[in-house]
């Protein structure tokens, strides 16, 4: 059985609780636990998290874990000396360490960061490099492994992290039958971008939103304006006129950008040749797709996958699956 120790301390944000989700769930497919869980303070006993909620936490300590998980707080504030100390430590007691969202912030307090690649919240992705000049950040990862040393992306992007590191302690299959539990939908690989083009797009209606769930659902299809409209209840007219006025895009270019960003995952994600990825993700030819990841990325798809393979081989990171 592994220990996997989560780090709290007063005004721990909620949200980065949800990477305990996916070792709980790991505990509850298996005939017997995999994994033991503790919380772990400066102090030990009650810490007060930013919703106001108390969690019971264990003192600091010599004990050795397996891993030990920082979570973020919604506003990052310097740590204390004890945090600071505690962490820096953590590399020779620790086989692996991890941090979620705003928890960067304390392994680069604590100089884990220094000279390696890491991420955080887009939103405090600046601060953080203007602060911590020695960090390689990347603000457009879901999560990085940079030998030991893990970190994620913020909110939902901590259950991301929990099942890529079950993954690398036990396999995907495990991972993925956490992520079905989960109800997720598509589990996400660290190289995939924090941005989605749903969310950029930003529709306000139930009809257009139900629209482009329509579209992503089946990329591998023509998707016209009038099979859209359809599927939004208005006629092709309406649907175009309302579309452009809700996104500010026309369903054409973002229909482009939802397969370009699922090509993209696949690309980075898998071993499937250009003209499989091309015909799954709906476009015409790989020449149709080429010219659209220059329109988005200013980089052909062979360039984008190669640089994934590089990563993965420099961070020990597991091969793209067939």
């Amino acid at each position: 059985m592994r220990d996997i120790a989560f780090v709290v301390y007063p005004g721990y944000s909620v949200m980065a609780l949800a990477v305990v989700t996916a070792f709980e769930v790991a505990n509850m497919l298996a005939d017997d636990p995999l994994y033991d869980l503790h919380f772990v303070s400066e102090t030990g006993g009650k810490v007060r998290t930013s919703s106001g909620m108390t969690l019971e936490s264990e003192a600091f300590s010599d004990l050795p874990f397996d891993t030990l998980v920082v979570g973020g707080a919604t506003i990052p504030v310097p740590s204390t000396p004890g945090m600071i100390a505690f962490v820096r430590d953590a590399p020779k007691r620790h086989r692996r360490i991890a941090a979620v969202c705003t928890g960067a912030f304390v392994l680069a307090e604590a100089g884990l960061l220094n000279g390696r690649r890491a991420t955080t919240h887009w939103l405090h992705a600046r601060d953080m490099q203007r602060q911590f000049p020695d960090v390689k950040m990347d603000e457009d990862r879901i999560f990085i492994q940079d030998g030991p040393i893990w970190t994620s992306a913020g909110m939902t992007a901590g259950i991301d992290l929990g099942l890529a590191l079950i993954e690398n302690d036990l396999g995907p299959e495990l991972a993925k039958s956490i992520a079905r539990k989960l109800v997720i939908y598509h589990r996400r690989g660290g190289g995939q971008s924090q941005f989605s083009t749903l969310l950029e797009l930003a529709p306000k209606s139930d009809r257009i939103q139900t629209a482009l769930a329509y579209a992503r659902e089946n990329l591998h299809k023509p998707l016209t304006v009038p099979e859209l409209a359809e599927a939004a209840h208005l006629s092709p007219r309406q649907f175009s006129r309302a579309f452009h006025a809700e996104t500010g895009q026309s369903p054409a270019r973002a229909i482009e950008n939802l397969r370009v960003e699922a090509a993209r995952n696949l690309m980075e994600q898998s071993r499937h040749p250009i003209d499989v990825v091309a015909r799954q993700t709906g476009f015409s030819d790989r020449d149709h797709m080429r010219r659209a990841f220059l329109r988005a990325f200013g980089q052909p798809p062979q360039v984008l996958r190669r640089h994934a393979r590089l990563e993965a081989i420099d961070h020990g990171a597991p091969s793209p699956q067939i």
